[in-house]
């Protein structure tokens, strides 16, 4: 009986509050770090290169983002009073952003202008955070579904460039050797990702770029001489690119990315609790946004930028089992660790860009993706929303085929066009508006745009059932038996589509 008693006062009333052993509980915390490296070095490494800074300035701002995004999951995880979901979420720099910002760079505004947005725009965040539940259904998915798509597609040139040799002004950008690695390294991904074991296949781009690197070694194409130039160990100075500075043009389009990354977060949450089979509402989301916000807004003074859920992470969730917030909070302690080791922020930047590039295009791909599988859960029949993904995702794709598009514009309505993401979102968010929200004018009959979503590509099931004397029907996207004499129209509609 004692022993009974004994059982039930240790089992946690919630499942994400079980701690396991200490050995346990900090391996798979660093199976979260490997699961999100390559996601929360990229965003510095973009837009470091976009800044134009040295390899160890870029070193400095990935120490930063380990740093933040460490303190930030562990804000989240363990919580404190209005501050903190107490889920198993891992915070870090947001791909949301990435775009925006290197639009705020090429408009002049530099590191520093991208700081004083992102505190602007978080800030704003932070105070809209209990009012979000009210304007959250003016994001559904077919708003967020166009906004990932259009990241990941908007980051494609970035993952190009690298695979190119990264600037332009080098003797051998673009050359064979360089994109022959950048080939290479995308090979060992998609390799290692058919390995039957999971752990591998979930570190492949980690692994990948090892292995690229590695491989560039022998071949005089990697440079770690410029690795030992700085300290071993040191605390992220503050403001160690300069003092933010603010421009209303960045701040704006900051906002855009704020009202996009409350929203993927809020869905984050909803999804971990699912997985956890725990309970979530309105407080404890508006906990986990406040955490999101606070973090995001001190974030800058460190050199990074905005925090924001990992969705991969909430998927080694469901894949692992382990439901406890305290192994996310012990890997979120491992990330400020590293932050503290600028010479590993050192030793990223000295990876060769054309391996970077290789891993980048499965990387940004996948955030692309998963972009395409929120957009697949979009109600399309006899609705606009068809319109409202091809007019977004086209206008948001202008800047980037067209770099100098807006050149001739103000540049604080440059500065907010020229990021694909902004103009995605923009565009997507007024459109939901127009046709979901505002009845006025909205045809019972919508357009032909419309009409035609019911066209889908054939089926596996279709392509089964294709006789060796079939035709296949592009035209409706079904399989059509040859005529015969029993056949009328009435006996054709009646076949299974």
């Amino acid at each position: 009986m004692a022993r009974s008693d004994r059982r039930a006062t240790t089992t946690p009333a919630r499942p994400e509050d079980e701690r396991l052993p200490l050995g346990a509980t900090f391996g798979y915390g660093f199976q979260h770090v490997l699961t999100m490296y390559g996601g929360i070095i990229a965003p510095p490494l973009i837009v470091g290169g976009a800044a134009g800074l040295t390899a160890a300035e870029i070193g400095t701002l990935v120490a930063a983002s380990l740093f933040v995004g460490g303190l930030a999951t562990i804000l989240q995880t363990v919580g404190v009073r209005f501050f903190g979901s107490q889920l198993p979420l891992v915070q870090g720099v947001s791909f949301a952003g990435v775009s925006t910002m290197v639009a705020i760079v090429n408009g002049g505004g530099g590191i520093p202008a991208i700081l004083g947005a992102v505190i602007v725009a978080s800030t704003v965040g932070f105070l809209i955070t209990p009012f979000f539940a009210q304007i959250i259904r003016f994001f559904p998915p077919v708003v967020t579904g166009v906004v990932i798509t259009t990241i990941g597609l908007t980051l494609m040139p970035v993952a190009a460039n690298w695979a190119m040799g990264g600037a332009e002004d080098a003797p051998d950008y673009g050359s064979t050797s360089n994109v022959g690695l950048a080939f290479l390294t995308f090979a060992i991904v998609i390799l290692l990702s058919k390995v039957g074991s999971g752990a591998v296949s979930r570190l492949s781009i980690l692994i990948a770029i090892v292995a690229g690197t590695l491989i560039s070694l022998p071949l005089g194409m990697a440079d770690f001489a410029g690795v030992g130039d700085g300290p071993i160990f040191a605390f992220p100075t503050p403001l160690a690119f300069g003092a933010p500075t603010f421009e209303v043009a960045a701040i704006v389009s900051m906002l855009i990315v704020i009202l996009v990354t409350l929203t993927e977060t809020t869905a984050d949450i909803i999804a971990v609790g699912e997985i956890v089979d725990t309970k979530v509402d309105r407080k404890r989301i508006a906990n986990g946004l406040r955490a999101d916000m606070a973090s995001s807004v001190v974030s800058p003074f460190f050199g990074s930028f905005t925090q924001s859920a990992f969705a991969q992470n909430v998927g080694l969730v469901a894949i692992t089992g382990i439901k406890s917030r305290f192994v996310v909070a012990a890997g979120g302690l491992i990330l400020v660790v590293l932050g503290l080791l600028p010479v590993l922020g050192r030793v990223v930047a000295a990876v060769p860009t054309p391996v970077l590039g290789g891993a980048g295009v499965v990387l940004f791909g996948s955030v692309a993706a998963s972009g395409i599988r929120t957009l697949a859960k979009v109600d399309y029949a006899n609705s606009m929303n068809l319109v409202i993904v091809a007019a977004s995702i086209s206008f948001g794709m202008v800047p980037i085929a067209k770099p100098d598009f807006y050149d001739q514009f103000p540049t604080w309505f440059a500065t907010i066009f020229h990021s694909g993401i902004s103009s995605a979102a923009l565009m997507a968010i007024l459109l939901n508006i127009l046709f979901n929200h505002i009845k006025a004018g909205t045809p019972e009959n919508p357009s032909v745009f419309a009409k035609g979503t019911g066209r889908t590509a054939v089926g596996d099931d279709d392509l089964a059932d294709l006789a060796d004397d079939g035709v296949l029907n592009r035209s409706v996207g079904r399989v059509a038996a040859p005529a015969t004499e029993g056949d009328t129209p009435a006996a054709d509609a009646e076949r299974p589509r």
